[in-house]
């Protein structure tokens, strides 16, 4: 079991990222929707885990994870957002190399 100030310090990666991702997208589009607190919030605590393997991965390698886990958990997020719930936070259909409307490939690598 994960002692006490491991899941201080993952609260803590989770307050930060949701935070930072929410003021990010506010000042990208004008809006955010809580989904995207909760959502950076946990890219922010996964990429943060990189460093915990017991083998270095390159900051290259890092980077292309980090771009691949948050387009995953952005895809999963909309999936049950926009059209499970119906809640329409976000829609990339009218872009070029979009997946379901909900990511697409100029947004996964802006």
């Amino acid at each position: 079991m994960l002692n006490l100030n491991i899941w201080r310090e993952y609260l803590v990666l989770f307050l930060i990222g949701g935070i930072v991702y929410v003021l990010i997208e506010i000042s990208y589009r004008g809006y955010s929707h809580i989904s995207m607190f909760l959502v950076g919030g946990l890219c922010f605590v996964l990429i943060s885990s990189l460093n915990e393997f017991p083998f270095k991965i390159s900051l290259v390698l890092q980077m292309i994870i980090s771009c691949l886990l948050i387009t995953g958990i952005e895809l999963i997020t909309g999936i049950i957002v926009n059209i499970f719930l119906h809640l329409n936070v976000w829609d990339y259909s009218l872009e070029k190399f979009n997946f379901l409307g909900q990511i697409c490939l100029k947004a996964s690598i802006t």
